[in-house]
């Protein structure tokens, strides 16, 4: 019940001034990390061809799969304009505006064909989405047959040996920061986020745990 009220109030993308905000914050420790992190899964499941972030903000994550395969053509998309207009300004500067693609889209309305991508992405985004069942129906379409998504999030019910190792290597401070967030946005528990699967085209998929983010992985069959 409360979930349901804090998805209904809370806004699916992130507005000016919050945009700024939320890219300073962004370049923090344990923000730069968790990108490292994800980035790091990203490579052990052999990305290639193409990929697509949902909810990109502030486009860190792509700079940093682009330093790491080059090769990839990367496009992200965000529903806050405020975000968009910043992520193109982090790539201009970081010489990447002609490498990265970034446009203003929702995750239930992705403006791609069919198979346009070898891999979507999602971080710390699929608990703004307003109908989640229907992202992960885009992300399905979107998604060439034999394709992988992978969705990170955080989630209300952090296992405990994954809280200790947050609490080892950022301090009980930040970790504790990281579980206070848990009450404000709409997170989901570890079973919610996993039953997405079954509300999608996907029908099944599994979860793991990188840093803080539960990450649900989802093939599109062949």
């Amino acid at each position: 019940m409360l979930r349901q009220l804090l998805v209904r109030l809370h806004p699916e993308g992130i507005p000016w001034p919050a945009a700024i905000l939320y890219n300073r914050v962004s370049r923090t420790f344990i923000f730069q990390d968790h990108y490292r992190l994800v980035t790091e899964d990203i490579a052990s499941r052999c990305p290639q061809g193409s990929l697509l972030d949902v909810g990109t903000g502030p486009a860190w994550l792509l700079k940093m799969i682009h330093r790491r395969w080059p090769d990839v053509r990367l496009t992200g998309v965000d529903v806050s304009a405020a975000m968009v207009a910043q992520a193109r300004r982090n790539m201009a500067r970081a010489g990447l505006a002609d490498a990265v693609t970034i446009g203003v889209a929702s995750a239930e309305s992705l403006p791609f064909a069919e198979g346009s991508f070898d891999t979507v992405i999602s971080t710390g985004s699929v608990h703004h989405w307003k109908d989640a069942a229907r992202g992960l129906q885009e992300v399905h379409r979107v998604l060439r047959p034999g394709g992988l998504a992978l969705l990170y999030d955080l989630v209300t019910d952090l296992p405990p040996e994954v809280a200790k190792a947050l609490v080892r290597k950022y301090g009980r401070f930040r970790a504790a920061l990281l579980w206070l967030h848990t009450f404000e946005e709409p997170f989901r528990t570890v079973e919610d986020f996993a039953s997405l699967a079954h509300a999608a085209p996907f029908g099944a998929g599994q979860v793991r745990f990188v840093g803080a983010f539960c990450c649900l992985e989802l093939a599109k069959v062949k």
